[in-house]
Order: structure tokens, then sequence, then C-alpha cells
């Protein structure tokens, strides 16, 4: 459901005609639309947006993690249409127990590095990426560094393992 002050907006007006159980919420805070998706419709919504409203840059994906919270995380696209100079920011809600969302990698390139970040710091897989894996940390690194229930100094590591 779009709330009022986005009703103006035609990027999320034209979001909700087209894709009317997609959108389930937003707000606009300095000029700059947020709009909640439905994280089934991420892809079908990205490429609406890249094809008939003119968003060809991806600026970044990233993801918050509001542990303890249910769902936990919220993945942040960040979107840039060079022709019309406007902003748009996507966010879709991940549930902790099916931590995964479909890639958007192949609607814009750029995507396929952020998604391994955001794998790498919170977890967080990507459906149908072409390459998912660690990108920050080391291949046989365990945990995801950026969840806010990861230990502050690491796991505990004991040279009498060795």
């Amino acid at each position: 459901m779009l709330p009022d002050q986005l009703k103006e907006n035609s990027v999320a007006s034209a979001l909700q005609t087209r894709f009317p159980d997609a959108v389930t919420g937003g707000h606009a805070e300095r000029a700059e639309p947020t709009l909640f998706i439905a994280p089934s419709a991420i892809v079908d919504v990205c490429r609406f947006l890249k094809a008939e409203q003119a968003f060809v840059r991806l600026s970044g994906i990233t993801a918050v993690d509001w542990h303890p919270a249910d769902p936990r995380f919220e993945v942040v696209y960040l979107l840039h249409s060079l022709d019309r100079n406007i902003r748009l920011r996507l966010k879709c809600w991940v549930a902790e127990t099916d931590c995964e969302i479909d890639s958007v990698s192949g609607v814009w390139r750029s995507a396929n590095w952020y998604e391994r970040e955001v794998f790498d710091m919170f977890g967080i897989a990507f459906r149908g990426h072409p390459d998912l894996r660690r990108i920050l940390m080391p291949s046989d690194w365990e945990g995801s560094p950026l969840r806010k229930d990861f230990p502050v100094h690491g796991y505990k590591y004991s040279y009498q393992d060795e």
C-alpha cells in the first residue's frame, strides 16, 4: 500500500499501478522516496524500474540487521536515474529463518559484487546469483561479521587446538 505522501510521486505511482501487491509501504525523506517491496517481487520491480523508469544505475546494495526483530534483515537497494536525475531507495524484509532473496544481478551487472558483499557480511543468500562466494573475508571464515549477534572480538581461537 502506497502511503499518502508518495501518491504524488510519479515513480511510486507507476509501481503501484503496475505491481499493486509488490509495494508494501514507504516514506519520503529529503525528497528521496523509499519504497518497501515484497521480496518475491524484487526482480520484476527492478526490471520495470530500469526499462520503463530509466533507473539505469544501481548505486549500491546493503543490509541492516534489526536483531532481535522478526523479520530480522532489511536489504536496501539504492537506484539512480541519470536521465531524470532522481534517486530511489527500495527495501525488502528478509527473515532469519529464510535468509535469502532473489538476485538482481540479471538486471544490473553491478549487483554482482554488492550481493557478494551482503552475503559475506550478513549471510543473506541471493538466489540465482552467478558466483555467490565470499568477497571480503577469507574463504574459510565462519560466521557473518556484520550480524549483531556476531562476537565483538570474533570467535575465540585457542593455540592449543593446533
